[in-house]
């Protein structure tokens, strides 16, 4: 299974990934940018913040 992944060091917390894809991203308690766990991820939705993030700090990984 793929899942989303965010690249800590390079993300500035701009919040565009959670604007895009709310079910799968967002700020946890200590101001970073998370991905939720669910048992699969809506591909088009990740792929669409992946092309909107400003950092380009999100990827696909293979679980």
């Amino acid at each position: 299974m793929k899942i989303p992944v965010v690249d800590l060091s390079r993300c500035s917390v701009c919040g565009a990934c959670i604007e895009v894809c709310p079910l799968v991203f967002r700020l946890n308690d200590a101001g970073y940018i998370e991905v939720i766990e669910l048992p699969s991820y809506p591909e088009t939705e990740v792929n669409e913040a992946i092309k909107y993030c400003p950092e380009d700090c999100i990827y696909w990984e293979e679980e």
